[in-house]
């Protein structure tokens, strides 16, 4: 399991390595634009633009982070998680728009070679110095993005680590210009924009699945099945239904245990079902499981039982005579049938002859009523 960090503690965490991340892109910002505009480097300017991106995003994730922190209340019981995924969709929105500006800029300069620009030898060490800076931002809020648990926070350490391979383009276009290849620059920023679209598109349509409530991953559905019918006490599982909500996985398990043991018990096994999904699963922070004495996913939702009024009206009429007898009656629903448990007091034990008659109207039940399949005799101990 990972490190357990209370909410305050996630909070400051996540809130510190974005800010610091935000400081580096304000530097890396005017570094790269206003060096690339000085040695004339069109893929080195493409490259602030993405950085001055990264900023712009950065302080969206502090928004979301402030607001998917709170706690759930009355109109949010599920907490506000979403906000997060929400700023993830606008974060990758935002990259698609800037690549699209930088690939039209860069096709412009294509098209009209009398624009390109010729970058000098010193936009070199700046791009060096953009890589090395974003791949120590990557790998630090990589990092707290795991202690965390933050999905917007490892999107953004992704973010980080796209920066560095755009500077890497970015350093190879700029040294084949000064090789004699004069299209090499705008053909690297052209390629950085594509890179930032596609990290764009990414995030959005991982988001988007989110917001729809798509699965989590196969293989973690399988573990979570594996771990449910490890549980002592599940016969089976019939349903079992997941979904993300920011960096947080919820289950919702339907599993069949013996049909004969008590209401209590159930919840026990439920329960134990809960707990063992949440002790091994980090992810997972909520379970329901509801519980099935027999496997009803595929039953006639037309067939309505008998509810427990109409049975109690049918041992009213058939056990008129001594109703005073029946100390308790409990009732089984099992194969879209009715199963009922008369229980006498103890005190009948030596009363054959009334106890005959009561088995003899058990039997008339069961061919009368339709509904009721058995009805069985029970003693109170």
């Amino acid at each position: 399991m990972a490190e357990v960090y209370d909410a305050e503690k996630i909070l400051k965490l996540k809130t510190r390595v974005t800010y610091v991340g935000a400081l580096v892109n304000v530097f890396l910002t005017l570094l790269k634009i206003g060096f690339g505009i000085l040695g004339q480097s069109a893929s080195l300017i493409a490259d602030g633009v993405h950085s001055l991106s990264d900023l712009v995003s950065d302080f969206l994730v502090i928004v979301a982070i402030k607001l998917g922190s709170r706690e759930a209340d009355h109109d949010h019981p599920y907490g506000h998680r979403r906000f997060e995924t929400i700023a993830t969709v606008l974060l990758g929105i935002g990259l698609i728009i800037v690549a699209g500006g930088i690939a039209w800029d860069s096709s412009e300069r294509l098209l009209h070679t009398e624009k390109l620009l010729i970058p000098t030898q010193e936009t070199m060490g700046i791009a060096i110095i953009s890589i090395l800076a974003n791949e120590w931002l990557y790998h630090y809020t990589k990092r707290i993005g795991r202690k965390t648990r933050s999905k917007l926070l490892l999107a953004n350490a992704w973010h980080h680590r796209s920066d560095a391979f755009s500077s890497i383009i970015v350093l190879f276009g700029i040294g084949a210009v000064l090789m004699g290849y004069p299209f090499a620059d705008v053909i690297a920023a052209i390629i950085v924009a594509l890179m930032i679209a596609k990290m764009g598109l990414s995030l959005v349509l991982d988001s988007i699945k989110e917001l729809v409530d798509s699965s989590l991953p196969e293989i973690f559905v399988k573990d979570i099945t594996r771990t449910i019918k490890q549980t002592g006490g599940v016969q089976g599982i019939h349903l079992l239904r997941t979904r993300q909500m920011g960096e947080d996985a919820y289950v919702d398990a339907h599993i069949v245990v013996n049909s004969r043991i008590s209401v209590s018990e159930g919840h026990m096994i439920g329960d134990t079902v809960r707990d063992n999904i949440k002790a091994e699963y980090d992810d997972v922070a909520d379970v329901l499981v509801h519980i099935d004495p027999e496997d009803d996913e595929f039953k006639d939702p037309d067939k309505k039982p008998l509810s427990r009024k109409q049975v109690q009206g049918y041992l009213d009429q058939y056990f008129a005579e001594h109703l005073h007898s029946v100390d308790d009656f409990r009732i089984h629903y099992l194969d879209g049938m009715v199963e009922v448990e008369v229980v006498l007091p103890h005190g009948m034990f030596n009363q054959p002859q009334q106890i005959e008659w009561i088995k003899k109207q058990c039997t008339s039940i069961e061919k009368d009523v339709e509904m009721i399949e058995k009805a069985y005799v029970f003693f109170k101990v």
